[in-house]
């Protein structure tokens, strides 16, 4: 029982927040977290506002840079928020909107009839958690300004010039002590940037990165909108169909855009979105384009005898190298929580059930050799999953799969609560046998794998659990595979890959991670598990001893050390390391370096290698590099 409260509790105890103050005491509800994803969030916001004026048909130009000093900043070539004075709040309605909660132009009917940013507090959330915060606005010939810090106005809003164009600017610097981090990632701002010139067919989005040594600028622009998105998620892969089927169709609910195209894969990729907003969770929307795929497709098969009356495809046959994305734009949409991952309008649902229905119907009447080829692809689906179905229960029944049964390679941790404990997958026998030696074997386990495991990306799952490496894998985590994978059976916190600093090791690398995203995914979306790094590098000069991670780090280490008398062991793998060097540099949890792979970036989920190495810019750039033939082989 807890301890009980002895401070006398009345209406003293009750507290009010005024302002901005709730943002700024509880991050979370406004952003999600104040990580790296909560960070750029708040660029999010501010790209979400320009991006309602271009729907509403004042803008089509949005440019975002990343400032010498770190700070970023948003400009538009819209309307321009409103400087004239606010009738109830007797301050500028720019001010208003900076430091008012749910203070905006999409609650009446003269504003926006579709918008992504519905609350409110988009402008007002980024102000309360920035250090400071300068807006801009152009107006009828004239340029206003006025400053913040953390969401306090430092004066009013003035005219301090002249201007030729119309449009708002907001720059910001992230507060230090709200963040975990307030450094942007280019990457991780790309990858949303791209999106949204996707999503709005003619709009330009420029992005810049001003910092030193990072210089950098991009422009995007699609004439075709999903249509070019859904080409790009498919750029690796071959098409069955040589374009997009592409549908738009206007309801009273809403407008409804759907892109799709079949490829020879066996993975579903589709992505939903309401009002530019990337729906995670999928919501409404995705169900009426699921839904309707099914009807359409099991319809058409049974009309042209394909299929008897009494068979059917499931929805997984007909989506199987399914690349698609559904965009829909309404203008009262429901999400769920500010951060807006799931879409709940009724409505939606039929409204994309009918645009699939008329569309994707239309297109297999008008095509029928796509259309046949369309069909048997779903048949061979069905076959291949009724034999890995039995393949499933085949290896169940040998007990290959059981928990109980581990395997014999792996060298276990003693500790049996999950919430504590950590297998390391490594290559060979050779460094699991330094690695055994090296763990702390209360709470850290060690599973050897022998070679390179089967590229999972080309093969069905009734293959992928005839390969030994995997099934060693399946049953040591605990939790299954396919429809019998259950999370919560994990018997590990951590899942930690630890391979050679070489070309090899980044080969088996991938190929893990590529069987982790496509078998065990919501292992990697609920952050279990982890790439370790281990050094590529050993400087020694007398007694003093440093390791080095890559060859940057080498010079700059070189650099302070002299170069004079050190001695340089580069690592080839980990079984050249003893058994304490790899502790120290790898293994101990006081002094490693892990990298948590996670599956924020969304929009790069096309792509095997742009999944796995979206989080990691810099290895991403040197794999590519060192790995150019492998790049190929992959198919990455």
């Amino acid at each position: 029982m807890a301890d009980k409260v002895t401070k006398k509790y009345d209406q003293s105890s009750i507290t009010v927040l005024e302002g901005l103050d709730p943002v700024r005491k509880r991050p979370g509800m406004y952003i999600g977290s104040t990580d790296e994803r909560g960070l750029h969030h708040l660029i999010v916001e501010l790209v979400d506002n320009s991006v309602d004026e271009a729907l509403a048909g004042h803008c089509d130009t949005v440019e975002i840079t990343i400032t010498k000093e770190g700070a970023v900043s948003v400009t538009d070539n819209g309307r321009g928020i409103p400087v004239g004075l606010h009738a109830k709040e007797k301050i500028s309605t720019v001010e208003v909107v900076l430091t008012k909660l749910h203070a905006g132009g999409k609650f009446g009917d003269g504003g926006y009839k579709v918008s992504g940013g519905l609350h409110g507090v988009g402008l007002s959330v980024v102000n309360a958690l920035s250090e400071w915060l300068e807006v801009e606005v152009c107006q009828d010939g004239k340029l206003y300004k006025q400053k913040y810090n953390r969401g306090i106005p430092m004066r009013v809003l003035s005219e301090v010039g002249r201007c030729n164009r119309s449009g708002t600017k907001i720059t910001f610097y992230p507060d230090g002590d709200i963040f975990e981090t307030v450094e942007f990632s280019y990457d991780t701002i790309r990858s949303r940037l791209r999106e949204v010139a996707y999503l709005n067919k003619g709009l330009t989005v420029i992005l810049q990165d001003m910092r030193p040594n990072r210089e950098r600028q991009e422009t995007f622009v699609f004439e075709n909108g999903i249509m070019d998105f859904v080409e790009y998620l498919n750029r690796t892969k071959t098409a069955m169909f040589e374009k997009p089927i592409y549908v738009h169709k206007k309801y009273k609910e809403g407008d409804v855009e759907i892109a799709l195209q079949y490829n020879d894969g066996y993975s579903e990729i589709v992505y939903s979105y309401a009002n530019n907003i990337n729906t995670e969770e999928g919501g409404t929307h995705l169900t009426g384009l699921k839904n309707a795929l099914t009807k359409v497709i099991n319809e058409y098969a049974q009309k042209q005898s394909i299929l008897k009356d009494s068979e059917k495809l499931s929805g997984d046959d007909v989506r199987e190298g399914l690349t698609a994305v559904v965009s829909v734009k309404l203008t009262d949409p429901l999400f769920e929580g500010q951060t807006k991952t799931k879409l709940g309008n009724t409505e939606m649902r039929s409204a994309v059930e009918k645009s699939v229905i008329e569309g994707l119907g239309t297109y297999l009447e008008e095509n029928p050799k796509d259309a046949k080829e369309l069909v048997l692809k779903g048949l061979t689906a069905q076959r291949a999953r009724e034999a890995a179905k039995s393949a499933r229960e085949l290896t169940r029944r040998k007990g290959a799969l059981e928990s109980t049964t581990l395997p014999g390679k792996l060298s276990d941790c003693t500790d049996r609560d999950p919430t504590d404990t950590e297998v390391y997958i490594v290559e060979g026998d050779s460094a699991g046998g330094t690695a055994k030696q090296g763990r702390d074997r209360r709470f850290q386990a060690i599973l050897p794998l022998r070679g390179k495991i089967l590229n999972v990306e080309k093969s069905r799952l009734g293959k992928v659990l005839e390969n030994a490496e995997i099934k060693a894998m399946i049953t040591a985590f605990g939790c299954g595979i396919g429809e019998d994978f259950d999370a919560n059976k994990l018997r590990y916190n951590k899942i930690i890959i630890m391979t050679d600093a070489d070309v090899d090791g980044s080969h088996i690398r991938i190929l893990l991670l590529t069987f982790f995203f496509r078998y065990m995914r919501p292992l990697v979306e609920k952050g279990h598990v982890y790439i370790a790094q281990p050094p590529l590098y050993k400087v020694a000069r007398g007694k003093t001893v440093e390791y080095c991670y890559n060859d940057k780090e080498l010079e700059q280490k070189l650099d302070q050390m002299g170069r004079k008398g050190v001695d340089i062991q580069r690592y080839k793998g980990l079984g050249e390391m003893n058994a304490e060097q790899l502790w120290g540099t790898t293994m101990n949890p006081a002094s490693r370096t892990l990298l948590h792979v996670n599956m924020d970036d969304a929009f790069e989920a096309d792509s095997i290698f742009s999944v796995l190495m979206g989080e990691l810019p810099e290895l991403r750039r040197k794999f590519i590099e060192d790995n150019a033939k492998l790049v190929v082989d992959l198919d990455i």
